[in-house]
């Protein structure tokens, strides 16, 4: 597994780990307040078929500044920058999702398409009691922040996708915080781009308990053997 590094312009820390494969690019950002070592498993299945799988988590929060979505969303352009990729998927779960479509409206020409591990409702992000995420696995400063930057981001609702780019969901069927119904009416809102994957039995911490199930979608989706 990659080691985490961090990269600090101009005075932001921002933790990523890239696994330098030789095939497709996918850039994957955490859920709400979860770092990037829990999508390690599925970064590895898919370095099993030579994906190139970047984790780029949220930036150390700062007690003067409360980020948009939009200033999230370019802290994962200059990692991208940084590392020099150009145009890879971008992807990420829940909240990282949601940073993940913003980072394809602000910047459609870096993302080849955007994978969706669950759909985020409109409700800011907070600690679910129906989730299966254990309350001491978050970070709960970067929560706070995460949550007022998609308070402080009205422009970027549920729903919203960057023009003509694909879009694949991957989903929970048990998922209590993140139902199947909010992937469904994504699907509704573009379906001429939007395909879904929902998987039997998985609740919301699913890119982490059924690995294997959410790695096989995204390889037959990519068209990567």
């Amino acid at each position: 597994m990659a080691e985490t590094q961090i990269f600090e312009p101009r005075g932001r820390a921002i933790p990523f780990a890239d696994d330098q494969r030789d095939g497709p690019t996918l850039v994957l950002l955490p859920g709400a307040g979860l770092r990037i070592g829990y999508l390690g498993l599925l970064a590895e299945a898919l370095g099993e078929e030579d994906f190139r799988v970047v984790r780029i988590g949220t930036r150390e929060p700062a007690a003067d500044l409360t980020p948009t979505l939009h200033d999230l969303a370019q802290d994962v352009v200059d990692v991208m920058d940084h590392i020099g990729l150009t145009r890879p998927w971008v992807g990420g779960h829940g909240f990282g999702g949601t940073l993940a479509r913003t980072v394809a409206l602000d910047h459609p020409s870096r993302a080849s398409g955007v994978l969706l591990l669950a759909v985020e409702g409109e409700a800011p992000v907070s600690v679910s009691p129906l989730s299966e995420i254990p309350e001491n696995a978050y970070d709960q400063a970067r929560l706070r922040m995460q949550h007022d930057a998609r308070q402080n981001t009205p422009d970027v609702a549920a729903h919203t996708l960057a023009p003509g780019i694909p879009v694949l969901v991957i989903q929970g069927a048990d998922d209590a915080v993140m139902p199947p119904s909010h992937g469904e009416a994504l699907r509704a809102s573009a379906p001429e781009r939007v395909s879904v994957k929902t998987i039997d039995g998985a609740m919301d911490l699913f890119p982490l308990t059924h690995v294997g199930e959410t790695a096989w979608p995204i390889e037959d989706y990519l068209d990567w053997d």
